[in-house]
């Protein structure tokens, strides 16, 4: 299968956000940006939209 390279997102957030979203990254001993890949696949499973997940280096939401 053919690896798809990844691409870059950049957004503004609240500092008091980005403290959150660090303090969960740190508990899962995630990057920022991985554990927002897995956040927005998780809110997209929830939700029911078809998203599809990663193949290379990340387990599923949930597993």
């Amino acid at each position: 299968m053919a690896e798809t390279k990844s691409t870059t997102l950049t957004v503004r957030i609240q500092p008091s956000v980005k403290a959150g979203l660090r303090a969960a990254a740190e508990t899962e001993r995630r990057s920022l940006a991985n554990m927002i890949e897995i956040m927005i696949l998780d809110y997209c499973t929830r939700k029911g939209i078809n998203a599809p997940e990663r193949q290379a280096h990340g387990a599923a939401p949930g597993q």
